[in-house]
């Protein structure tokens, strides 16, 4: 789990409900929106549960919400956030999402390898609901807390053996 600020699914969901006439957009990298004939293909709910370096069992819930770009589709503009939430109410109907369930979206196309990223911002823009993605990061949880996450190495005892004819039991040597 990334330890910056992550958006849940209940306020995720809720923006999505006081928008519904906005476009629903996803600004996946720097001027760069998903296409407008995107589909949300999937919604899936994704129970984590990890032991991290420093040996501390941790566990959350992910929402990932998939998206697809279908090629040779033309569309003006994308689907309005109410559409979204005609999906997001048949997924519901037969899979109870976590409301503090930590939200992903999945999307990749030809130019964009595939990949998970958090909302970082929801933004109005005119007709517009922006979802602005940011990409994973990998993080050491154990450095997070002011463990070492086992990168000390052991201190090594170095034993002056000059002067030193054999090697007997207890001398060091061996």
């Amino acid at each position: 789990m990334n330890t910056t600020q992550t958006i849940n699914w209940q306020t995720f969901k809720d923006t999505l409900i006081q928008n519904p006439e906005l476009n629903l957009q996803f600004k996946y990298a720097e001027n760069k929106l998903v296409d407008a004939s995107y589909h949300i293909t999937e919604i899936k709910q994704a129970p984590i549960t990890s032991v991290d370096c420093g040996g501390v069992l941790s566990s959350w819930t992910e929402i990932v919400v998939q998206l697809w770009e279908p090629i040779g589709q033309q569309q003006r503009k994308p689907m309005k956030a109410k559409k979204a939430l005609t999906i997001i109410d048949v997924v519901e109907q037969k899979l109870k999402l976590a409301p503090d369930g930590i939200v992903k979206i999945e999307f990749g196309n030809a130019d964009f390898d595939t990949r998970q990223m958090f909302p970082n911002k929801i933004i109005i823009d005119g007709d517009d609901l922006v979802i602005d993605l940011r990409p994973d990061a990998v993080q050491c949880k154990a450095i997070n807390r002011g463990d070492t996450c086992g990168t000390d190495k052991p201190k090594v005892e170095l034993k002056n053996m000059a002067g030193v004819n054999s090697c007997t039991p207890g001398s060091g040597c061996c």
